[in-house]
């Protein structure tokens, strides 16, 4: 194992098996914006959501995915075009990843490819003991989802962000207003039928508790491209009233089951009841 592989797993100390696998499925998503970049994708593109959350910002959950979007609507470039260069940059530091592509979008607006290993060499690749490696059953694979919107909302703004390991490289990122944005919209408008994805409030707590101001044009931009708003453009007040009405209906308790495996440390969410987040509502964009 190369000395900043080493290094990457060296930061997530891991002990479990499960451990490993979301060290090593992270570590995958690191490698794979590396080639990204290296082929000149983000010329064309940003990085967003959740990932880019942790990847940039530190965001102490887990995340299984990598979502990207076009930076103008109408633009050519596509995942697909870009996969061999992810797949032959993880093949250099020794992974075994097939990529292939899910959905053109031509559809849906989403673009959806995946990376595939088997996860125990994988594993053993970055170090777990074999002894660990090999509870997992042979057939197991480790998967790591991407997706791109062909047709992205106006108003988002971006930056450009630098990452030293594994190779020193660059990312086109939403900037964290524009991040919030789409991740308001995740919480109010993401239709998970009786399932809900934890995943989306525990983000909404960790950008209240940094007093990221959402960006609100854009915000605005993507509800209405969804069908979720019609009325006047959203303000700070229209937005808190949204967010209690969505929270009145949530079933906190299975939405922390849902986020609690993503978690190092589970009891971050012991507070979550329906007037934990309605006080937060009232905090999202204020000055205080």
């Amino acid at each position: 194992m190369s000395p900043a592989l080493k290094d990457m797993l060296d930061a997530y100390q891991p002990k479990t098996p499960a451990d490993y696998q979301n060290a090593a499925r992270e570590i995958v998503q690191e490698i794979a914006l590396l080639g990204l970049w290296r082929g000149g994708f983000f010329e064309h593109a940003a990085f967003y959501g959740g990932t880019a959350l942790r990847i940039f910002h530190g965001l102490r959950r887990f995340s299984e995915d990598l979502d990207f979007t076009l930076l103008a609507e109408g633009g050519e470039t596509r995942l697909e075009r870009y996969l061999p260069g992810i797949a032959s940059e993880l093949e250099s530091w020794g992974f075994t990843f097939e990529a292939e592509t899910k959905s053109e979008g031509s559809r849906t607006g989403i673009e959806s490819a995946f990376l595939k290993g088997g996860t125990q060499l994988n594993l053993l690749h970055i170090g777990a003991p074999p002894e660990l490696a090999r509870r997992l059953p042979a057939s197991h694979k480790l998967k790591v989802k991407l997706e791109m919107d062909l047709q992205p909302p106006p108003g988002a703004t971006t930056e450009v962000r630098t990452q030293l390991l594994p190779s020193p490289y660059q990312v086109t990122l939403y900037d964290l207003p524009s991040l919030f944005a789409g991740k308001l919209h995740a919480v109010l408008c993401r239709g998970w039928k009786s399932r809900v994805k934890g995943r989306d409030f525990y983000d909404f707590v960790w950008y209240v508790g940094r007093r990221v101001k959402p960006n609100l044009a854009h915000l605005d931009a993507r509800m209405r491209q969804s069908g979720h708003w019609e009325g006047d453009p959203l303000t700070v007040e229209i937005l808190g009233s949204l967010l209690v009405e969505r929270f009145s209906g949530i079933d906190f308790a299975k939405a922390a089951d849902e986020v609690r495996v993503f978690l190092p440390d589970p009891r971050e969410l012991e507070l979550w009841s329906r007037e934990f987040f309605e006080q937060l509502a009232g905090k999202v964009g204020s000055e205080g």
